[in-house]
């Protein structure tokens, strides 16, 4: 017997897997990338926190079909800032039940909490999930509530003993934490982090991007995870490396809807990008405080490029006028 597992890092799914491991069931931990959630250099990570419950591990890559089938056009809408988690959790659970048949699996397993959050955990939004997710054998189990809820096929068909299940509700992560020392568990994520759609900082940069450009793919998501972002007087984006990490990232990821702002001299400072189609003003403005973030000298005039135009910019005396233009 085997199941497949949504995996995000946290405590909850970790558990979860371990109660169906426990009993003798292969798992493999799916982490879903919808470009939100963490960084692919912590892949490494989920992989080691899956393995400490006795499960594998598995990326799967949804990004470009998130943007347009779940991010802009949720059926049940957004929570507090842009995150469409019921119609997230609906979407993967109807990919994860698309891969049983390859994966030789049986059933998916999730680390939900019956009311742990108030759009989609509670008993409703899980019918809606359900619905969504076309579980029509209802072969999604919820080890950590499964006692608070109908029996699943995976419980009566007897591949799983409910009995061993739990019936865990609410916020208070005490049972949790508990649960995890009773197994020797200390290397999970805080409750309630990971995807960026449910911090207002960044949902704020989302809503402002589709503003300008509906266009939305999965570069430009990428894109505004990096950098200092602004918006310009005349509609033109600029974007400014925040450290060396993001200066590498924006050089080796390229996004054909931006130009890098080049100087003549070989300065040591930050990386930044321009809109392609921004305005003479916009161009001449990004080039001068492009220059501010860097090592320039402030009396000193240089050769700024971006894109085929030319101009001859000094930096402006002090980064304080750029506050008027981040997008915040």
């Amino acid at each position: 017997m085997k199941a497949l597992a949504l995996f995000s890092g946290g405590l909850d799914s970790m558990l979860a897997m371990k109660l169906i491991v426990d009993q003798g069931i292969e798992v493999v931990a799916l982490y879903f990338d919808t470009g939100f959630g963490v960084d692919m250099d912590k892949i490494s990570t989920l992989r080691r926190r899956a393995g400490l419950v006795g499960a594998g591990f598995k990326v799967v890559d949804i990004r470009n079909k998130y943007l347009q089938d779940v991010l802009f056009n949720p059926k049940y809408g957004y929570g507090k800032q842009f995150n469409p988690c019921i119609d997230c959790h609906g979407y993967m659970f109807n990919v994860a039940l698309s891969m049983l048949k390859d994966e030789n699996a049986s059933f998916i397993i999730t680390g939900e909490v019956l009311g742990q959050r108030p759009m989609s955990q509670r008993k409703e939004a899980l019918n809606q999930v359900r619905k969504l997710a076309d579980d029509k054998d209802e072969l999604v189990l919820r080890p950590m509530c499964a006692k608070l809820l109908p029996p699943t096929k995976p419980e009566r068909e007897g591949w799983v003993d409910r009995q061993k299940l739990l019936d865990i509700s609410g916020r208070d992560r005490k049972p949790q934490l508990a649960l995890a020392k009773s197994y020797g568990l200390d290397d999970y994520a805080t409750p309630g982090g990971g995807c960026l759609l449910t911090i207002e900082s960044f949902a704020v940069k989302i809503k402002e991007y589709l503003k300008f450009d509906k266009d939305m793919r999965d570069i430009d998501v990428t894109w505004l995870k990096l950098g200092r972002h602004l918006r310009l007087k005349d509609g033109a984006k600029l974007i400014i490396g925040r450290d060396e990490a993001d200066n590498n990232a924006l050089l080796t990821n390229p996004n054909d809807k931006f130009n890098q702002i080049k100087f003549d001299d070989d300065i040591v400072g930050a990386v930044s990008f321009l809109s392609a189609n921004a305005s003479t003003a916009d161009m001449e403005f990004a080039g001068r405080l492009a220059l501010t973030y860097t090592k320039a000298y402030k009396d000193k005039e240089y050769l700024v490029k971006i894109a085929n135009f030319e101009f001859k910019l000094t930096p402006f005396e002090d980064k304080a006028i750029a506050q008027n233009y981040f997008v915040k």
